[in-house]
């Protein structure tokens, strides 16, 4: 606030002399603004959730002959990122002594990659969204971690067959190719997925090189 003070004179004469104005200005209302602001910047701040996101990596481990986990086959998805915002997928496994699986180009829209996902894990992804849905509508209560829970207690539980899908990025793909991928594991709702290292084959499958020899019996 400001104070103004006003000081008069006479002048020789009888005149009075001209008003002169001065301003005090009070700084303790700012203090109280400071307050304020602090105490708003703290609460916000702490009530901010920081956004992460969830990448499964494979388990690093220091033994030399530990065996590699088995997997599935008929369950699992490789997804093979590359430069140019190219993706291509195949299912199974890549064997040099078999012949190589067919080795299909697709991309990111809701019709490419996502699509396929869907198909492949839709028992998870239906009992995920009806859950949902029944939390938005209010037919079911519950705080966010127990939702959370229950979410990843249904990706475990209601399809024992769902996909596991390993993702692999070469040496042309972008940080953002990946991070898109890892995305479409979070709209479809796949449990079982890692980012794992591409093999050579699977580079001389991108480029058309990749050649199979069979074992001879």
């Amino acid at each position: 606030m400001a104070e103004i003070i006003q000081a008069e004179g006479k002048q020789k004469g009888g005149k009075k002399k001209a008003k002169k104005f001065s301003t005090h200005i009070d700084m303790t209302p700012m203090v109280d603004l400071m307050c304020l602001l602090i105490t708003f910047f703290m609460l916000t701040t702490a009530f901010a959730k920081p956004k992460a996101m969830e990448i499964t990596m494979p388990e690093k481990d220091d033994k030399e002959n530990k065996i590699a986990p088995k997997i599935e086959a008929d369950r699992t998805i490789n997804i093979l990122v590359s430069g140019n915002d190219k993706i291509y997928y195949y299912f199974g496994l890549a064997d040099p002594k078999q012949p190589l699986p067919q080795l299909i180009s697709s991309n990111y829209s809701k019709d490419g990659i996502r699509k396929m996902l869907l198909q492949r894990n839709i028992l998870v992804f239906k009992a995920v969204k009806e859950l949902r849905d029944k939390v938005i509508r209010g037919d079911e209560v519950m705080a966010d971690s127990t939702l959370t829970r229950k979410v990843k207690e249904l990706k475990k539980t209601v399809d024992p067959k769902a996909p596991i899908i390993l993702i692999k990025a070469d040496e042309k793909a972008k940080y953002k190719n990946l991070v898109d991928i890892i995305d479409e594991m979070a709209i479809c709702t796949v449990a079982n997925y890692a980012v794992v290292d591409i093999n050579d084959l699977e580079k001389a499958m991108i480029n058309g090189t990749a050649v199979s020899t069979p074992a001879v019996k």
